[in-house]
């Protein structure tokens, strides 16, 4: 998840620029500053690599990465017995 706080930004739009997935793009809607800040597009490819949140230099953009479900993680332990 990205968050951004939408009245930080000054819309310089380096993270849009600079993101290596092209992953946000400028909101319809102004902020109090009457500039458009970055979103994240509906169909997008982020990978957390946090870069836009390295190079805001408002840092109105915070990178929270999605946690792992429980199924999705793999068990490195084997079962005990039935095998000799």
């Amino acid at each position: 998840m990205i968050e951004v706080r939408e009245d930080w930004c000054k819309g310089c739009n380096i993270c849009i620029d600079r993101c290596p997935v092209g992953a946000l793009e400028q909101s319809d809607k102004l902020n109090k500053r009457g500039v458009r800040p970055p979103v994240l597009k509906k169909v997008n490819e982020c990978n957390y690599c946090r870069l836009c949140e390295l190079l805001c230099p408002d840092m109105a953009i915070t990178v929270i990465p999605e946690e792992k479900k429980e199924d999705e993680r793999k068990s490195l332990l084997r079962p005990v017995g039935g095998r000799k």
